[in-house]
């Protein structure tokens, strides 16, 4: 059988606990990062959650290895718990499974990602005020 995204994207969400909005939010209230992945242009046309460090998709390993020279301060360890948002919940999926395998072993996704972030009613910074 070949390998598809889709089995592919399925193996990676198996290796994770992901949070819907409501849990992520409250994760991040006990400690937890989230990360925004979404490209400039999305985020300046959606706007961006209140409060996550954005980190564009191809830095993300090098930002967040606690090894890495090129790391954000937050990147103090391999215990962080680390939640990847995406625009609806693929790319994020993936993102998080990467960090498995760097030993980020608390990563994960949100479910629906920045727009059901959105629906949910969270804290968005509006893409007005962000521009």
């Amino acid at each position: 059988m070949p390998v598809t995204i889709e089995r592919v994207l399925a193996t990676a969400r198996a290796g994770l606990r992901r949070l819907d909005p409501v849990q992520a939010a409250q994760a991040v209230e006990h400690g937890a990062r989230l990360i925004d992945t979404r490209p400039q242009s999305q985020r300046e046309a959606d706007g961006e959650i209140l409060g996550a460090l954005v980190i564009e998709r191809n830095h993300l390993e090098w930002r967040l290895d606690p090894t890495s020279p090129a790391r954000v301060p937050e990147a103090a360890g391999h215990d962080t718990t680390w939640i990847v948002v995406c625009d609806e919940g693929y790319s994020s999926s993936l993102a998080a499974a990467s960090l498995h395998a760097i030993g980020l072993t608390n990563a994960t996704d949100v479910i629906g990602g920045f727009q059901a972030w959105k629906r949910a009613g969270l804290p968005v910074v509006d893409p007005v005020a962000s521009a």
